[in-house]
């Protein structure tokens, strides 16, 4: 259930058929790739000996997880066998859970997506949450069976800080679990028999961002999520930044606010408190006069101040100035290429110039930054991502059996 070539804790390296798995791992990424491929053409992308991408391949096809094409034609001689991964040698899930909505999508091991489903989450407790997420993955993953047969690997996408030993949900996840007691992941493996990871909603939104967004082909960014809460994926030189208990990018605890001792921070963070979506309602009615008719979401305040109402103007020239001297200090620190704005709040293209001229004012390092591409998905695009990396490394594995 996880990579095979790193040996467990006490366990030695099973050195017999490392270089098989290793081949293995070559020829199927070329035929991922670049499929309907031939042997030859296997042979030169991987520089690996004719006779061993053979076998390699042969194995593959016995796993069930390539097969013929048929003769690849328009070349001199006889027309060599082209071979490609088969699209129904399985799929994987991805869950995201978030204050607002569950959302659960199948994709194949292309990264193509077959299905997906989204509900309100639901307010009864952590206890309910975790109900729903085995409804809605359930019905994904059936859906998906039909055309794909098996699932392969799943991966969920959760707020709060998740111990990467005990792989649980630690704190933190307040907007959906005030108890503490979300355990989506326990859940999901009493239904499901497959590698199950679970991994931080901004970090797995970054993640998405790398994969599918914006941030593909850059090694060194920050993805900036407000919405219900404030947080921070970032990644530097390629690799997701965790921080020694999980808390890295924790940025809804910067300080902000006229008093950012006020010990009612110490629950969401100053910055939160300010710019989540709570803060921005708050911080509406306290500019409103008493006759107004308050609205019911951070959305309907930017529709307001996009309308010319001054007290929701006020309200989202705060949220942007906050948001930028947020990115200030990060540029200072890390010196990211690109930072992207995401989250149903963080996301609104009408911050975007001022949060720019803000950055702009403060720091003189520069940063590319822009608004995420993938919206509101893009935690879910990140959990399929690593949930397809874990089930190619159990394809490898399968098929070097």
């Amino acid at each position: 259930m996880v990579d095979s070539l790193v040996p467990r804790p006490g366990e030695q390296p099973q050195k017999p058929n490392l270089l098989r798995e290793l081949t293995e791992q070559e020829v199927l990424d070329a035929i991922f790739r670049s499929g309907p491929i031939t042997r030859p053409e296997i042979a030169h992308r991987t520089n690996l000996a004719k006779a061993t991408v053979g076998a390699a391949v042969e194995r593959l096809e016995r796993a069930g997880i390539v097969r013929t094409a048929g003769p690849l034609h328009g070349r001199r001689g006889r027309s060599p066998l082209a071979y490609e991964v088969r699209v129904n040698a399985g799929y994987v899930l991805g869950i995201d859970i978030s204050g607002t909505t569950v959302r659960a999508g199948a994709a194949d091991i292309f990264g193509e997506p077959i299905v997906d489903e989204e509900q309100p989450t639901r307010r009864q407790g952590a206890r309910a949450v975790s109900a729903q997420v085995i409804e809605i993955a359930s019905r994904v993953a059936e859906r998906a069976r039909g055309t794909h047969e098996r699932l392969l690997a799943a991966a969920v996408s959760t707020p709060g800080l998740v111990d990467q030993v005990s792989r649980r949900v630690t704190s933190l996840a307040d907007n959906i679990s005030p108890d503490g007691g979300l355990d989506p992941l326990g859940a999901l493996q009493s239904r499901f028999d497959v590698p199950m990871l679970i991994e931080n909603d901004v970090n797995l939104a970054a993640l998405g961002e790398s994969w599918q967004g914006l941030a593909r082909g850059v090694s060194t960014f920050a993805f900036i999520s407000v919405g219900a809460g404030v947080g921070m994926g970032l990644m530097v030189a390629g690799e997701l930044v965790r921080g020694a208990h999980g808390g890295a990018g924790e940025i809804g605890y910067l300080p902000s606010t006229l008093d950012p001792y006020d010990e009612r921070h110490r629950v969401h963070g100053g910055l939160e408190d300010e710019i989540g979506a709570a803060g921005i309602l708050a911080a509406l009615a306290e500019h409103q006069s008493g006759g107004a008719q308050p609205p019911q979401s951070a959305y309907q305040v930017f529709a307001m101040a996009d309308t010319g109402d001054e007290a929701a103007r006020a309200v989202v020239d705060n949220v942007a100035r906050r948001i930028g001297e947020a990115i200030a200090s990060v540029i200072a620190v890390v010196d990211p290429e690109l930072v992207v704005l995401g989250g149903a709040i963080g996301s609104n293209p009408a911050l975007l110039a001022p949060v720019r001229a803000t950055v702009a004012q403060l720091v003189p390092l520069t940063a590319r930054i822009e608004t995420s591409s993938l919206g509101d998905r893009a935690a879910l695009h990140g959990a399929i991502a690593v949930a397809l990396r874990e089930a190619r490394g159990a394809l490898f594995t399968r098929a070097a059996r």
